[in-house]
């Protein structure tokens, strides 16, 4: 039975870590990777750690197993990982709902993955479901980046209700999603 949680153990962490480094694009085919999507920043253990708290990792769990992950990664982690630099700077820059996207309320899903075995069951969906109902109380926003080539991806970014608040190009081009974790008020957010 699959089960919804958070990353609570330096095991879990690891378990990220390996299912992380087996949907890299140098560990998989361009037919995989274009069928099936993939991760492109490979975390270490210190910054993985130091990501998980206060807002721990949302894990989905077969038994002992971690099967997926969605990282919560704070916007004071902007200069940590300098391949996500320029998603942060394009945060920074956008208009949103009157004021700068930067300055609202937001944390960035840093990267989502689900093992191979597990996919097309609702597990994606179900990372997504228990990441608002923990994160929900603390942000208005989940902001996330996916690369266009990745359609899979985008498609399940969609399907949970993220919208595309912009594109751009940075070695290849990349859209910013937004999902709202707040209910409208009065029709504002």
């Amino acid at each position: 039975m699959i089960t919804y949680g958070t990353a609570n153990s330096d095991d879990d962490l690891r378990q990220i870590l390996l299912l992380q480094k087996q949907n890299l694009p140098a560990n998989i085919s361009a037919g995989e990777a274009r069928s099936q999507g993939f991760v492109t920043v490979e975390h270490d253990f210190g910054l993985l750690k130091k990501m998980n708290a206060p807002h721990p990792h949302i894990v989905a769990r077969d038994g002992g197993e971690v099967i997926a992950y969605a990282l919560v990664m704070l916007p004071s982690f902007e200069k940590e990982i300098p391949v996500l630099v320029p998603m942060f700077r394009q945060i920074n820059g956008i208009g949103y709902k009157g004021g700068l996207l930067g300055e609202s309320n937001y944390f960035v899903m840093g990267q989502v993955c689900v093992a191979k075995a597990y996919r097309g069951q609702g597990v994606f969906a179900g990372l997504y479901r228990e990441m608002k109902k923990r994160m929900s109380p603390h942000f208005d926003y989940i902001i996330t980046e996916v690369a266009k080539s990745n359609g899979r991806s985008l498609r399940a970014h969609e399907k949970v209700g993220f919208e595309k608040v912009h594109e751009y190009a940075d070695g290849e081009q990349w859209e910013l999603l937004l999902l709202a974790l707040q209910p409208m008020r009065n029709g504002v957010r």
